[in-house]
């Protein structure tokens, strides 16, 4: 029973910051420093679970932008316009040029990603760095050039797909870069913030569908617990997503992205004060 009021737990931590500019795999990865998901009496076994489980129950999130925003991408709606349709096809092809360079350099690195950059030193490193850049690029008050997708160019995605990119770094936030990247480019907060929801279906089936088939042929499947947990975790994701994706494009509405940018940077000066008073090891996770 504790492992999964775990799950919720890390089901409502991973549905808030999935959408927010503030890293969700940084955020699930130390909350298991404090309160690991324990599924077996070997602990190697629990990291193989937690490793695939914090990419799984991404997957809810996923459910709720589909959702959320079932008619702007259905390319097919009878209740669209062919021009509206011509639209939402382009839409999707500017979606999957993004998504290209973050596919290619995960599958190449994800082992090396896994044992080696999820630790909380990389995490509070990048919890600052980016931290502090959004500060920057909201300090420059530039008016934004792109206003809609449809004059978001094939080279604009491109360059935010590789922005995507640098977040499969833990702590990095794959909608932080993204979001960072396209405001930079000179996309609304508004377009930007909604192409990082977009962006986040193949990314995220991608991610999943690797991670699933790595744990399926090396883990030896899911036992009856596994699975539950892991179910749990996905259902409370997608109900918090719901409500983290409407309260982000309520806030930009009338504010900008300096408060998740000092959020950050003190999360990620707190973590390393933590591990450096407390002499806690700085291991992968």
């Amino acid at each position: 029973m504790l492992e999964y009021l775990k799950s919720v737990l890390f089901g409502i931590v991973q549905g808030i910051t999935e959408w927010l500019p503030i890293s969700s795999t940084g955020h699930l990865i130390l909350l298991n420093q404090f309160t690991p998901l324990t599924v077996a009496a070997d602990p190697a076994r629990n990291q193989e679970f937690f490793d695939m489980f914090k990419v799984l129950i991404q997957f809810g999130s996923i459910l709720a932008v589909v959702v959320l925003y079932f008619h702007k991408l259905n390319p097919f709606s009878p209740k669209k316009t062919e021009r509206e349709k011509k639209n939402t096809f382009s839409l999707w092809g500017k979606v999957l040029v993004a998504s290209v360079p973050a596919g290619i350099i995960g599958i190449l690195f994800n082992d090396v990603i896994d044992s080696v950059l999820s630790t909380p030193y990389v995490i509070a490193a990048t919890l600052i760095l980016y931290g502090v850049l959004f500060l920057i690029l909201e300090s420059r008050n530039k008016q934004p050039k792109v206003k809609k997708f449809s004059e978001l160019t094939y080279q604009m995605a491109l360059l935010i797909g590789v922005c995507q990119m640098l977040a499969l770094i833990p702590g990095t936030s794959r909608s932080g870069a993204t979001i960072l990247g396209a405001v930079f480019l000179g996309c609304s907060r508004f377009v930007a913030a909604e192409f990082s929801f977009f962006l986040a279906i193949p990314a995220m089936l991608g991610a999943s569908g690797v991670k699933i088939l790595i744990f399926l042929v090396e883990g030896g499947g899911f036992s009856g617990p596994e699975l539950g947990i892991l179910l749990v975790g996905m259902v409370i994701s997608f109900i918090v997503s719901m409500l983290a994706i409407r309260f982000l494009m309520g806030f930009i509405k009338k504010h900008d992205f300096k408060a998740f940018g000092w959020y950050r940077i003190v999360l990620g000066i707190v973590v390393v004060l933590y591990f450096a008073l407390s002499g806690a090891q700085m291991m992968p996770v």
